[in-house]
């Protein structure tokens, strides 16, 4: 009995690939180092930029004949808009903290008030006492 053995798809193409990547890198790479070949991609670039360019242009010819704000206009709002919300995150930390200054310095004069109304307190205490002694004194 003779042993065949099966073919392996794998291997055949694995061998094709081994053959031809020289021959096919060698021929890219002249192909790509080619002046001509610069020229032409930078001339598909500039053609592509001037599609886009016609592109952006009839769109916001578009737009604006249909009263649509851009994209521009639109991020542009954005903008202004993120800009207003920290303005406002601003001012209401500053109105809170300006709330919590208010209401120390406004304990603070209730604590004060209450020392000088005390004060006052033994202040009109001693004028009554003084009175008494002295009107004691004059009937005497």
């Amino acid at each position: 009995m003779s042993h065949t053995l099966p073919i392996d798809p794998f291997k055949i193409w694995q061998d094709i690939y081994n053959k031809t990547e020289n021959a096919w890198s060698d021929a890219i790479q002249d192909t790509l180092g080619k002046e001509s070949f610069s020229e032409g991609l930078g001339q598909t670039l500039n053609s592509y930029l001037q599609y886009q360019e016609f592109v952006t242009k009839t769109a916001e010819a578009y737009l604006t004949q249909f009263n649509m704000p851009s994209r521009d206009e639109v991020a542009n709002v954005a903008s202004l808009v993120i800009n207003t919300e920290n303005k406002i995150d601003h001012l209401e930390d500053q109105l809170e903290q300006l709330a919590e200054e208010n209401t120390k310095e406004i304990n603070s004069l209730k604590r004060t008030i209450s020392n000088l109304d005390k004060k006052l307190d033994r202040v009109l205490a001693e004028i009554e006492k003084n009175e008494k002694a002295g009107a004691t004194a004059k009937k005497k």
